[in-house]
């Protein structure tokens, strides 16, 4: 991995709704929430069709360890288990509410007695609370009692580097006393001595307003990034802020960090103070097709097709509709998809700028592995996926580390032939996949 390199490509920011603060929803007539919103197992259903459910109700138990549970986001009766199709294209049980739209909280809900680091993780699975910056890993496991022992930093992702997405930036400005507590809480309970908050130079109202937050607590800081993309990305963010090197293969816990979404701390202290799950998300909705640009705060398991009604609708018809940013979201194939957990934005552009641009043979012009944060050759993978026998691309794709490509779009974005690099990488990295579980399987 060339160090160097880390966030080096300029992209456009486009933070449109930067200054406005989000909005809540009036709760939808129905929403449908997918068992499967995280890193790890689906969640089993605990409900079934007829039953009454309160907003906190929890309607799915965690799978496994690396699980969350899933809790109902409205008041209302449980129309159907169906099944969902996933943007990755797998199906998973869901849970299809109709919403009486009352949106009564759930009587048996309170905020939980958390006095040391292993109630805290306890409380944070109960929670239901998983990465909010996307990744949806489930926090719980993240707050691991039996590592923490070796951590002495908490990163907070504050970077948000993807263009169009503010939602982290209105949690800074909005909810900073919740980050404040959040922070504190996970420090006090766990004895990590310091944290760092990152975030990119381009907010910096929300640099101000950060380091007035904790003025009076000498264990944080607030760093100051550059604003290049991808600066956000975990590893590229742990080197950025503190000059430790992730490992092939290895997690921030190997270098004695936990990194955590700024979204996601400050939810953990909303839980703590009122006992109430994860059931909603603040998502800012933009893109050339919104025709009221903005951050809304919605139930999760709200069709697109209800929060972009909220947004004012359409402004011409979509081209393309994106959970997340056009960076590293994923595009989805209709208006009925819901807003999971994971989801920070939904961003919906007219035909016009959706066209796939005309590619072009590759020139060798070296740019994509100049910008490539982790030093990668994007080339070489999409020469490996020209071979014919699966035993030579998986060699290729190892030896190239295909693995360590984060699928930040870099490569794509600066190709001068428009060629899909990006989308190359991923089926690269899912043909390895498939290749060592198949090898492994014989074993």
């Amino acid at each position: 991995m060339s160090l160097f390199k880390l966030g080096k490509t300029r992209i456009p920011h486009r933070k449109n709704t930067a200054a406005m603060p989000a909005v809540r929803m009036s709760p939808p007539s129905e929403v449908e929430i997918p068992m499967s919103q995280h890193i790890g197992a689906p969640a089993v259903p605990t409900v079934k069709a007829g039953d009454k459910v309160f907003v906190g109700t929890l309607i799915g138990e965690a799978g496994g360890f690396v699980s969350a549970p899933i809790h109902s986001s409205v008041s209302g009766t449980v129309k159907k288990i169906g099944t969902y199709l996933l943007p990755n294209g797998k199906n998973c049980t869901s849970v299809i509410i109709e919403s009486d739209g009352e949106m009564t909280p759930d009587p048996t809900l309170s905020a939980p007695k958390v006095t040391s680091f292993k109630e805290l993780s306890d409380a944070a699975r109960t929670a239901g609370l998983v990465g909010l910056g996307g990744a949806g890993f489930p926090t719980s496991v993240k707050l691991d009692p039996a590592k923490i022992d070796k951590i002495d930093t908490l990163i907070i992702n504050g970077a948000e580097c993807e263009p169009y997405i503010t939602s982290d930036t209105r949690t800074m400005l909005d909810d900073a006393e919740f980050v404040r507590l959040g922070i504190k809480t996970v420090l006090d309970l766990s004895g990590i001595p310091k944290a760092v908050i990152g975030i990119e130079g381009n907010k910096p109202e929300c640099i101000k307003k950060m380091k007035e937050t904790f003025a009076d607590d000498a264990r944080v800081s607030v760093v100051s990034l550059p604003s290049v993309y991808p600066q956000g990305g975990e590893k590229i963010l742990i080197f950025n802020t503190t000059a430790r090197v992730v490992p092939e293969g290895g997690l921030p816990s190997d270098v004695g960090i936990i990194v955590m979404n700024v979204t996601t701390v400050a939810f953990l202290a909303k839980y703590l103070k009122t006992g109430m799950p994860l059931v909603e998300k603040c998502l800012t909705v933009d893109g050339s097709a919104v025709k009221s640009p903005q951050n809304i705060i919605v139930p999760i398991g709200t069709r697109i097709r209800d929060v972009i009604d909220a947004a004012g609708g359409f402004s011409e018809e979509a081209g393309k509709i994106i959970y997340g940013g056009p960076m590293m979201g994923i595009a989805v194939y209709t208006t009925d998809a819901p807003v999971m957990k994971n989801n920070n934005a939904i961003t919906a552009f007219g035909k016009k700028d959706s066209k796939n641009p005309k590619t072009t043979n590759c020139i060798h012009c070296g740019r994509c592995i100049a910008a490539c944060p982790m030093g990668l050759t994007p080339t070489v993978f999409a020469k490996a996926m020209g071979f014919a026998n699966s035993a030579d691309r998986a060699e290729m794709l190892d030896k190239a580390k295909v693995n360590l490509c984060m699928e930040c779009g870099c490569c794509s974005f600066v190709c001068p032939a428009k060629r899909p690099l990006v989308e190359n990488n991923k089926l690269a990295k899912a043909d390895l996949r498939e290749f060592n579980a198949k090898r492994a399987s014989k074993n």
